[in-house]
């Protein structure tokens, strides 16, 4: 018990994980030692091993967990026994022959250019805080590909007009600068002209709620799936699938891997590179559609 909660400690205030983060990985552990208590009788975190690994494994997908939810187990299982052998306290990692799960990558779903050119150039919104807010939150997200949580913690002071760029705390508190254009810089200044005239007292915050609030999640997710609604038959009309656009749009404007990996904050260059697959699945259909032997 010491053992995982020493390797929690270290995750939080080491690796600077989130508390979400943190709470996965201890369900993690903790299903991986019932299930090895009650099928081996082992309790003893030294005493964990390579078959129990690859029995419980079996269990998993036996049990149906999806190849994602396996794979994301077994990384936490990676993890806390590298964190050990780090400690000096195993010599050998139960998980060295332990080959993550072969799964399907689904392509993220992600609105089309003309759509988003709809929402934003032709479809009004309202002239009062709460419409100037949402559309601009609406461009926001379009033009800087930052997540939800990026977008709540924004504050007035992390935007440089001059230098027209953003500076937004990621994931780990991982600091990037976004760049943005012309037409969002005007829109960001008008914004704060409303807002200070509505809410006198300052908030530290860039976005509010309609009394001067901090945003919150639901929120946001309401404001982006009713306008999305109005241009997309999409399931998803999330916050993300805007990041999804994004960065679609970048690579089919020629924007290189790289230049899009560091403005959407990933650690690998491979979680960019599904945008990669999307835009070729994209001009796959429009040559089928366009060419007369396809």
């Amino acid at each position: 018990m010491m053992l995982k909660d020493s390797f929690l400690t270290y995750l939080t205030y080491e690796r600077c994980y989130s508390a979400h983060t943190v709470i996965s990985y201890r369900n993690d552990l903790n299903q991986f030692g019932d299930y090895v208590e009650k099928e081996f009788g082992v309790s003893d975190n030294k005493e964990f091993g390579y078959q129990m690994v690859r029995q419980w494994l079996i269990h998993l997908m036996d049990s149906g967990y999806t190849p994602a939810s396996v794979n994301r187990k077994l990384s936490t299982l990676r993890s806390f026994f590298n964190y050990l052998i780090k400690e000096k306290i195993i010599t050998v990692n139960p998980m060295s022959k332990i080959e993550c799960v072969k799964a399907v990558k689904r392509l993220p779903s992600f609105v089309k250019e003309p759509e988003m050119d709809r929402l934003l150039d032709e479809i009004s919104f309202s002239s009062d805080f709460k419409g100037i807010r949402d559309k601009l939150i609406i461009s926001f997200f379009y033009e800087t590909g930052v997540r939800c949580s990026e977008l709540i913690g924004l504050r007035e002071s992390d935007v440089d007009f001059d230098l027209m760029q953003i500076k937004v705390n990621g994931k780990r508190n991982k600091q990037r600068l976004i760049p943005f254009g012309h037409h969002l810089n005007e829109s960001l200044l008008s914004y704060i002209e409303v807002k200070k005239i509505l809410f006198p007292v300052k908030s530290l915050f860039l976005f509010v709620t309609e009394k001067g609030e901090m945003l919150y999640p639901m929120l946001v997710y309401k404001v982006v799936k009713n306008q999305l609604s109005l241009v997309t038959s999409l399931a998803k009309r999330s916050p993300h699938v805007i990041r999804h656009s994004f960065a679609t749009a970048l690579l089919n404007h020629g924007a290189g891997i790289n230049s899009v990996k560091e403005l959407l904050g990933h650690e690998s260059l491979s979680t960019t590179q599904i945008y990669t697959h999307v835009s070729f699945e994209e001009m796959k259909k429009e040559y089928k559609q366009a060419h007369p032997r396809a």
